[in-house]
């Protein structure tokens, strides 16, 4: 095969591999993970079933992939305000806002709820979805270590459970709003024992 001909096969593929992203986040936000089938993805984004597989296993893993790529899109990335207070209100806000409202949050629910009971998907879905979120936030509180606002032992593992805890907590329990004032009392109890200690 030509380099010419390589090349011109490329595109085709990426165009395919987004196709069925975009089929598959519509599906997903609109109806939610029961709706989404490798069927209808593969009937909406003009593919093979075989297409869709042979870049997803499964539809939860393939429901991952396009929640993962939409969120991306509609979240912005955190500041580094100068202040450990600042920053993580800067990571959790967004996080919050998008989880706290439809479609996001019902849609997140869903996922932990599957990785639940998959600790395949489960293993993809703290690879994907939770550490790159934890890896920020460690990031922050390093930040914040070399500032000399936190002792340098601080166990930031412990840390980070304080502050998403309770956001998570209220994603899935829905007995009370998930929004920014919450976000703020979170980060401001959470650092409150963070900086004592």
């Amino acid at each position: 095969m030509t380099a010419e001909k390589q090349q011109r096969g490329r595109p085709r593929s990426e165009k395919a591999h987004q196709a069925v992203l975009d089929a598959a986040a519509e599906l997903l936000l609109t109806h939610g993970l029961s709706e989404v089938s490798m069927d209808t993805v593969a009937d909406r984004a003009g593919v093979s079933k075989a297409t869709i597989y042979r870049w997803w296993p499964t539809k939860q893993t393939l429901a991952l992939d396009a929640l993962y790529t939409e969120w991306s899109a509609a979240r912005p990335r955190p500041r580094d305000t100068g202040t450990l207070r600042g920053d993580l209100l800067s990571l959790l806000r967004p996080w919050a806002r998008l989880a706290g409202g439809r479609p996001y949050g019902r849609v997140l629910a869903a996922l932990i709820t599957e990785a639940q009971t998959d600790p395949e998907f489960a293993a993809e879905y703290r690879q994907r979805f939770v550490e790159p979120r934890r890896a920020q936030g460690h990031e922050i509180f390093r930040r914040a270590a070399e500032r000399g606002e936190i002792p340098a032992g601080t166990d930031v593992d412990v840390a980070l459970d304080l502050l998403y805890g309770p956001l998570y907590h209220r994603l899935l329990h829905g007995h009370a709003p998930l929004n920014d004032r919450f976000v703020r009392n979170v980060v401001d109890m959470a650092l409150n024992g963070v900086t004592r200690h």
